[in-house]
């Protein structure tokens, strides 16, 4: 035993090199190199001091220490509101010990915090994501803070700091300009307070002229706001790079819907050019012929300036659709552009200017431009679905796209409001398929996040997800997560059977397939699972940790416990609260005979979830191997857990 142990320790330690999306924070000393000259004891002594509080912060802030070489400090978080947290209570901490030594032997650090993709080896972190984080570290000031743009993006509004635009930068190394920000400790309000001081500050012929431009951007109207927010068909288009691309071009056409423009001036409305671009991407994920990137993916570039070359190689993709929509009572415009990222032309640009009973119609018109553009071969049967009319009732589809706009926020009081739009919408229209199959999918959130652990909630997800299929049988999210609730009913060839059909109902949706490699998993299918959840990751490069989830599950019933420990590793980053990926953490380490791992990670088992015990687990994992659970089960208990 201790020599099969010791096999599995030597297969466990890193051999390979791997990618992930993690929060960086830089530090180093301003003046080093003259603190060093006039008093290097001094100056190592307090380095050291200073050294050992940030780690101890860092550590408390749920990060780690990756290296310190001479003044600097390199560290990792999952999460970039711990990131920035913890840089403030740093710089605190530190002015407060700094007050009590001489000006000459203050010893200030300059932070710098960057949110990108880095390569790990072992302990170590390297790649654009750490250089950029040095970089926006070298434009800090004794004492304070920088962050790079996808920073800010991030932390805006999640946090009560200032922050002043310090504007893009050339950095060494790094091809694109960076945006840089300097965080402010003083709340927000105080920060903008400053900036209006300064606007007031302007002289009078320097206001007439703003006012003149705000007029005159008025008068333009929609041709102007289309100009601004959009690249018109004559605006070039910088060519994207083969070579730059983060994945290799698909054989297929391939395609990224960035969101949809809300043009309507109101903020509330969101939710209807989020719902608009969810549609299409939804509609084209139907065809077969068609590559097409997960809405979670595109997302990411919501409200944010973004080159087409850019959407391109991050996604390995050709062609880019943007547009806007501008929704007034019963009217509604929508604008669309496709545009060939490796050529930089325009394939087509056009203005559509409906009434909301047609905006199903509008949609379908949209889709098959882009079937044309792309030449495209339809199926037989993607003919008959891309053409379709969810509901005539305006209003309830309406209440659906609120519903959506609650729903993807995934929190338990959104699940509760997006809920109750979706019973508005089947109110407003009884025969409307999609509200059916949603309200289905809150019912399942609930269940399987474990807001409810009442059967009911699985059985009425059940009831309702049947009601919408008996409406509209091609509805590929109805029939996947019919097959999410099989599983846990431990139906499993049921459940295989939906997935399969989610996914021949829309073959580019990453959610089939990542929900098909779920259900393959617990079925004892688990080497299949692995394949079709790489596919959803390839399909969405930015997928939500409960891919990860899949991907180490799968691993760990095929016995790759090396991929296994990483995959689950990897998705505690994102999610440190996610209870499964510590449980099965817990049964391997348990599995190995590493004690005191398998109950660190029981412990936060319990602590995630004090009610869980083996009795239940075995009633709620839906193996349909009983060797499979009973192995589960084993590990947990050598975890600790009764």
């Amino acid at each position: 035993m201790a020599g099969s142990i010791q096999r599995i320790e030597i297969a466990m330690e890193p051999t390979r090199v791997e990618r992930k999306l993690t929060a960086i924070l830089s530090a180093d000393v301003k003046g080093y190199s003259r603190l060093m000259g006039e008093d290097e004891v001094a100056t190592i002594r307090t380095l050291t001091a200073y050294r050992d509080l940030m780690a101890s912060l860092i550590q408390k802030h749920r990060g780690r220490v990756v290296d310190t070489v001479g003044d600097n400090l390199l560290a990792e978080f999952g999460s970039i509101v711990d990131a920035v947290t913890c840089a403030v209570e740093v710089q605190r901490e530190l002015a407060q010990r700094n007050a009590e030594l001489p000006d000459q032997r203050k010893m200030e650090f300059r932070i710098g915090i960057n949110l990108g993709d880095v390569v790990v080896e072992g302990e170590r972190i390297y790649g654009d994501g750490v250089n950029i984080a040095a970089r926006v570290e070298g434009m800090a000031e004794g004492g304070g803070i920088c962050v790079s743009g996808t920073v800010y993006d991030q932390i805006e509004r999640k946090l009560a700091l200032g922050y002043e635009s310090l504007g893009e930068h050339n950095v060494k190394n790094i091809y694109r300009p960076v945006r840089v920000y300097r965080v402010r400790t003083e709340p927000k309000n105080v920060a903008a307070m400053g900036r209006r001081e300064r606007t007031m500050g302007l002289r009078h012929w320097q206001r007439t002229a703003l006012a003149v431009v705000a007029i005159l951007v008025v008068g333009a109207g929609a041709r102007a706001m289309w100009n601004f927010y959009l690249r018109g068909p004559t605006t070039p288009v910088e060519v994207a790079s083969k070579d730059r691309m983060n994945f290799p071009l698909p054989e297929k056409p391939s395609i990224a819907v960035l969101p949809f423009v809300n043009m309507s001036g109101d903020p509330e409305q969101e939710y209807f050019s989020d719902g608009i671009t969810e549609d299409l991407i939804t509609d084209i994920s139907k065809l077969s012929g068609v590559f097409v990137i997960a809405r979670n993916s595109t997302f990411i570039y919501k409200g944010r300036p973004v080159k087409i070359q850019q959407v391109a190689e991050e996604f390995g993709v050709r062609y880019v659709l943007e547009g806007s929509v501008r929704k007034a009572e019963q009217q509604v415009r929508i604008t669309a552009q496709l545009v060939d990222a490796l050529t930089g032309h325009y394939l087509w640009a056009e203005r559509y200017d409906r009434d909301l009973t047609n905006v199903f119609a509008l949609q379908d018109e949209i889709v098959q431009k882009i079937v044309d553009a792309l030449a495209v071969e339809l199926t037989e049967g993607e003919r008959g679905r891309v053409v379709r009319k969810a509901t005539d009732n305006p209003e309830a589809y309406d209440y659906f796209l609120r519903g959506q706009g609650y729903f993807w926020r995934t929190t338990k009081e959104a699940n509760t409001r997006a809920r109750r739009m979706y019973e508005k919408a089947t109110e407003l229209d009884p025969e409307y398929a999609e509200p059916y199959a949603a309200l289905g999918f809150t019912y399942f959130q609930q269940w399987a996040l474990l807001w409810s652990q009442d059967p009911q909630t699985l059985k009425q997800a059940f009831e309702f997800v049947q009601q919408a299929i008996a409406l509209n049988d091609s509805l590929s999210m109805a029939h996947n997560i019919l097959g999410k609730v099989y599983l846990w009913q431990k139906q499993h060839e049921l459940a295989i059977a939906e997935g399969e059909r989610a996914i021949a109902l829309a073959p580019n949706d990453a959610e089939g397939y990542a929900a098909l490699g779920d259900i393959l998993a617990w079925s004892g299918r688990p080497e299949e699972a692995i394949k079709l959840v790489k596919k959803a990751m390839r399909l969405n490069p930015r997928y939500p940790f409960i891919y990860l989830w899949t991907l180490g599950h799968a691993y760990y019933l095929t016995e790759q416990y090396e991929e296994a420990i990483a995959a689950l590793k990897r998705l505690l980053t994102h999610n440190p609260d996610y209870m499964p990926a510590h449980a099965y953490l817990a049964s391997m380490y348990g599995e190995f005979g590493r004690k005191d791992k398998a109950q660190a990670e029981g412990a936060e088992v319990r602590r995630l979830s004090p009610q869980i015990s083996l009795e239940s687990l075995q009633k709620r994992l839906p193996y349909k191997s009983e060797v499979a659970l009973e192995r589960s089960l084993d590990g947990f208990r050598k975890a600790g857990l009764k």
